[in-house]
């Protein structure tokens, strides 16, 4: 993910509206409801958020 702290949603994201959006940041990665940009935010420092990436990301 590229540091710029720009937003960006999903791109399994449903035309529902039910999707998250990320931000990248230096040593932390942003999530936020896309529905709802002035809503809570979770912050993940980049190792994890890279495990759980990992974790969730099927590979062939």
């Amino acid at each position: 993910m590229k540091a710029d702290g720009v937003w960006r949603k999903s791109t399994r994201s449903g035309a529902d509206g039910d999707c998250v959006e990320v931000a990248g940041h230096p040593r932390t990665v942003a999530v936020r409801d896309s529905k709802d940009h002035t809503g809570p935010i979770l912050t993940f420092g980049t190792a994890a958020w890279q495990r759980f990436v990992d974790t969730v990301t099927t590979r062939p």
